[in-house]
């Protein structure tokens, strides 16, 4: 795992808010070639769920090459929804010599992009998100569902 002591790759999305089910929320973060993920949900007494898992260099090459066609870094969230009582997204990509957080509102759906002051910044943001979390979620599928011969 030498390669990836040097690679400054480093993702991770939050998305959650505190109501009456507690504090719940949706976790991933890349580093350094492990996977982590968390989901906290408190309603039915559901407890937190988390995975960990190594991935390989294809992983890796896949998830930067989601980030880099989505052209996140040249996004500003300045004009971007805060966050509110719905909640929060957050993001942090680390990806050579770029560095980016961003945080925003929970977006509902595409109109509350249209809606925005900042629709296309917005859009691409949402449409990273939801690729990364397909991606990761079958990664986790199929990680801790497939059993070994």
């Amino acid at each position: 795992m030498a390669g990836y002591e040097q690679d400054p790759f480093y993702l991770r999305y939050y998305t959650g808010h505190s109501g009456k089910h507690g504090h719940e929320f949706l976790e991933f973060e890349y580093s350094h070639g492990r996977l982590r993920y968390a989901n906290n949900s408190n309603y039915r007494n559901d407890s937190l769920i988390r995975k960990e898992m190594w991935v390989g260099p294809l992983v890796v090459k896949e998830l930067k090459r989601i980030v880099e066609s989505s052209e996140i870094v040249k996004e500003d969230d300045a004009n971007w929804p805060k966050k509110n009582i719905v909640g929060k997204q957050e993001l942090e990509i680390r990806l050579g010599n770029d560095h980016i957080a961003f945080e925003t509102a929970k977006i509902g759906s595409l109109v509350d992009i249209q809606d925005s002051e900042d629709p296309e910044g917005l859009r691409v943001f949402y449409y990273l998100v939801q690729d990364l979390k397909c991606l990761i979620f079958s990664l986790i599928s199929l990680h801790f569902k497939i059993k070994p011969i």
